[in-house]
């Protein structure tokens, strides 16, 4: 599986962007895609995730009520609606992909085979 996402940008507080993540390749099982971020200095930490096979989602406390996360299945892409952004979700997001994510999973880095490269969303104040 590869992805490919794409955005990110530079938007002032308040404002709202949203993220997009294709993936090619096959894709089986319990397959999820999933957005995590890291900002300067920090560690990578989850954002939201969703499973292809009924929609469930997991949301982050930082992004609930933000941000939403959708996918398209015929296009293999999955969406992160950011809206309300503020300076502190400034840093590089980064889509994840695997085939065998179960719930108590969806948010845990480790859990995620495939990555795609990162789209820098800076958020001024």
């Amino acid at each position: 599986v590869q992805l490919q996402a794409s955005g990110g940008g530079l938007v002032q507080a308040g404002g709202s962007l949203r993220l997009s993540c294709a993936a090619t390749g096959r894709t089986h099982g319990s397959y999820a895609m999933a957005w995590f971020r890291q900002a300067p200095g920090k560690e990578r930490e989850s954002v939201a995730a969703i499973k292809w096979r009924g929609g469930e989602t997991y949301y982050a406390d930082s992004a609930k009520g933000r941000f939403t996360i959708s996918r398209d299945s015929a296009k293999k892409t999955v969406y992160l609606q950011m809206n309300s952004l503020k300076a502190e979700d400034t840093a590089v997001y980064y889509c994840a992909a695997d085939n065998a994510i179960i719930s108590s999973s969806m948010g845990i880095r480790s859990a995620y085979s495939y990555w795609g490269q990162g789209t820098l969303v800076t958020v001024s104040s």
